[in-house]
């Protein structure tokens, strides 16, 4: 028996036979199949970002999932691109980024040294004002705003004070963020803790863009390392700023630890190196440059936990206003828009609504009261202060 032949001719011309072009069927066949597979799994993974549990924006949840599929260089050169190019004005603040006039004419009579103005100072600028008391009469919180930017006189960064005598600071893992099931408080604030909230805050990057760990509950979602910038909290609440393995480690008093990058303050002053990022220590290179939406915790020389964040902050500048507001070491938490938010409760006033750091900022007051993606931090009043606790002057 003979087998058909893989060319023809037909009128001297070569051509493929049948069993050459039923070959050429398969091929075209696979290419085909292999082209709708490679669509169907950018669709299918997007509408799972799209659908998985949480609240977070389309923006966010765009960037999580160009980055999951392995594009993270093109969001992080769309990112730059996009805000070096969009340099804030050199005027001053539009009126709805600034705390209402009710709130800045309400100082605290006594209270901490109210922080130097850069010029000549707007309405309440750098003035502290008051928030929750607790049952003896001491206050819990103070915020205020500072202009960051002396070349770019319209960038306001937000500023909130809080006394770690009479306040617990808890780390709550959100649905996507640290990743893994099982983490307590079901990634919003937990019902027991909403009479005493005081402030809910947004924590760092995410653990796939920066070297850093996550430690939780006796549970290690990431391994902490060295040299990293480290927010840790103690087994009564009470957090710490610094440099994992030089400033704080491990031991069995330690209830929470998110660690991001490394730290931009350090003995009072912004670090070296932050206007060059020349390793990638503060994110992917550049980044340091963008105008955008960022944030920072640290503690002052008093113990008091300081936390910074507005629009249109780059490293340098985020990093100086922390300084002037008195954080001794400090580390950068979440940046871009929709990541940075700090939230304030009254819970001297019962039915109060909570009220933003900065009116400006995207996120809704009362975010965290239900689940969210990413983890987050939540300040409550403690039970009773505790004891050495840091007095207000």
């Amino acid at each position: 028996m003979t087998s058909k032949p893989e060319f023809e001719t037909q009128r001297g011309v070569l051509l493929p036979g049948r069993k050459g072009k039923h070959r050429k069927r398969h091929r075209a066949r696979w290419i085909a199949l292999t082209l709708v597979a490679v669509m169907i799994y950018p669709v299918v993974t997007f509408v799972q970002a799209l659908t998985y549990p949480g609240a977070a924006t389309l923006a966010a949840r765009t960037s999580d999932w160009a980055r999951g599929i392995g594009a993270g260089q093109v969001v992080n050169m769309a990112e730059n691109w996009w805000y070096t190019r969009h340099a804030p004005a050199n005027t001053l603040p539009d009126t709805g980024s600034l705390p209402s006039a009710q709130q800045v004419a309400q100082p605290a009579a006594t209270g901490p040294a109210d922080l130097q103005a850069s010029g000549s100072a707007l309405p309440g600028e750098g003035i502290w004002i008051p928030g929750a008391r607790t049952a003896d009469g001491r206050i819990a919180d103070y915020t205020t705003y500072l202009r960051a930017d002396p070349q770019h006189a319209s960038v306001v960064a937000g500023i909130a004070m809080l006394d770690q005598g009479v306040v617990s600071t808890q780390l709550v893992a959100g649905t996507k963020e640290p990743g893994g099931s099982g983490w307590p408080g079901g990634a919003q604030v937990p019902q027991s803790l909403r009479s005493s909230l005081l402030a809910t805050f947004n924590s760092g990057f995410k653990l796939a863009d920066t070297s850093g760990g996550f430690y939780l509950g006796g549970r290690m979602a990431k391994p902490l390392k060295d040299g990293i910038a480290s927010l840790v909290i103690d087994s009564s609440g009470t957090v710490s700023v610094g440099q994992w393995g030089r400033d704080v480690t491990m031991g069995p008093n330690i209830a929470a630890v998110r660690q991001n990058l490394e730290l931009v303050v350090d003995n009072g002053k912004p670090v070296a190196g932050l206007a060059g990022n020349p390793a990638g220590q503060w994110g992917s290179a550049s980044n340091q440059f963008q105008f955008t939406w960022r944030s920072g915790i640290g503690t002052d020389s008093a113990g008091h936990l300081i936390y910074v964040g507005g629009a249109q902050l780059t490293l340098t500048t985020l990093a100086d206003v922390m300084a002037r507001a008195g954080i001794v070491r400090g580390m950068e938490l979440d940046i871009h828009t929709g990541m940075v938010t700090f939230n304030t409760y009254r819970p001297d006033q019962p039915g109060t609504s909570p009220a933003k750091l900065l009116p400006s900022m995207p996120s809704p007051a009362d975010r965290y009261l239900a689940p969210d993606q990413r983890d987050f931090f939540a300040v409550t009043l403690r039970a009773k202060a505790a004891p050495g606790s840091v007095q207000q002057q």
